[in-house]
């Protein structure tokens, strides 16, 4: 039997420039799935997203989903594409190892957890205080740096990371320092300013955007306390759920959000397209 991938509309010429098409998987001409891929509107037209791939449950552990990814990339290619994304639900175990034994990698997961009532206590000795215009500034250009890295180390060119970072906090800080539901902490041990915390508070659940201990006092819990702040904060502002993203390889804050009680939601692929 031969799965293939037949057009179900035409090219689609998107508003936010993207462009996408629809396919149906068909095995022998007779449909048993979809895939929808386009390109991403962050890094443009050289990079592709299989935004859903799914296959009808008689014909699942069939090999259908294999080919139909192996096609997507093919279309992917056609299209000029040097790299292909796709985001996986956490819960779905065959998924994740379908994309890892396709050549995927992970490169990040976003994590969540749910808040009670009381806003936890931060250990004796460290308190918190609201970022000042002057720490701010350093803050923000050391922020951008740190989270271009962070892509450039995981497959993304450097300037596609260096764009990505200026953009990002463009749009998530348009009021900068003063964005309505942004708070920007420092948190403080026994006097020393031992780490930052950035914290959106503008959705129906709160997200960390940035947790960082200073190199000088990693390895003493900071990174903990931080944490605890953040869903301090979020508890005082009404919201039941925290949320975050942590890149792959990050081994000691995934041990620290595990042992927090965050659970993973969602899983970031990535596969460069030779």
């Amino acid at each position: 039997m031969t799965t293939t991938l037949r057009p179900a509309e035409p090219l689609q010429q998107n508003p936010d420039g993207t462009r996408s098409r629809r396919y149906q998987v068909c095995v022998n001409s007779r449909p048993v799935g979809t895939v929808h891929l386009g390109t991403h509107p962050v890094f443009g037209d050289a990079v592709a997203r299989i935004m859903t791939l799914r296959i009808d449950e008689p014909d699942r552990r069939r090999g259908r989903g294999t080919v139909a990814a192996l096609a997507a990339e093919e279309v992917a290619r056609g299209w000029g594409c040097r790299r292909i994304e796709a985001a996986v639900p956490a819960d779905s175990g065959t998924a994740l190892a379908l994309a890892t034994a396709l050549g995927y990698v992970v490169r990040n997961r976003n994590l969540t957890k749910p808040l009670g009532d009381i806003p936890p206590a931060l250990p004796e000795g460290s308190a918190a205080r609201p970022m000042t215009d002057t720490e701010f500034g350093p803050w923000v250009a050391r922020a951008q740096r740190d989270y271009a890295r962070h892509w450039t180390e995981r497959g993304v060119p450097e300037a596609e990371a260096r764009a990505k970072a200026v953009d990002d906090h463009v749009v998530l800080l348009p009021g900068s320092r003063a964005t309505e539901g942004m708070l920007f902490s420092v948190l403080e041990h026994r006097g020393d300013a031992v780490g930052t915390l950035w914290l959106s508070v503008t959705g129906e659940h709160a997200y960390v955007f940035n947790v960082e201990t200073d190199p000088a006092h990693r390895g003493r819990g900071h990174g903990r306390s931080l944490m605890l702040l953040a869903e301090a904060q979020a508890v005082a502002a009404g919201k039941r759920a925290i949320g975050l993203n942590v890149f792959a390889g990050n081994a000691p804050a995934e041990r620290l959000y595990d042992s927090l009680g965050y659970s993973a939601t969602e899983f970031s692929v990535y596969k460069a397209l030779l």
